[in-house]
């Protein structure tokens, strides 16, 4: 049970580290007028599990907070990956059980 709870905390952990160099990168491609990181693929990796990341990107770069998609879409992201990391670390059985029987 511990690996499935290392893989998740290394998953996360690569993801919100992704989704942060995703946002600063286009961040500083919109200041240089450089090709841009699409919406799409921004939203992705928020969507897979990097809401925090981007969240974080988005204040610390202030980039993309005026953009409707991203301002309340990315908190709900996070909110929604909040409740299944809780689920998973109070009721791991029942999750864990149900999907990798």
């Amino acid at each position: 049970m511990h690996e499935k709870f290392l893989f998740a905390g290394i998953y996360l952990l690569s993801v919100n580290v992704i989704t942060f160099a995703l946002f600063a990168w286009d961040k500083y491609c919109a200041t240089h007028d450089r090709w841009r990181v699409r919406e799409s693929t921004l939203l992705f990796w928020s969507a897979i599990g990097g809401a925090l990341g981007a969240g974080l990107a988005m204040e610390i770069c202030r980039h993309k907070t005026l953009h409707l998609k991203f301002k309340f879409g990315v908190p709900l992201l996070l909110f929604v990956q909040i409740i299944l990391i809780g689920l998973l670390l109070f009721n791991p059985e029942n999750i864990f059980g149900k999907f990798f029987q």
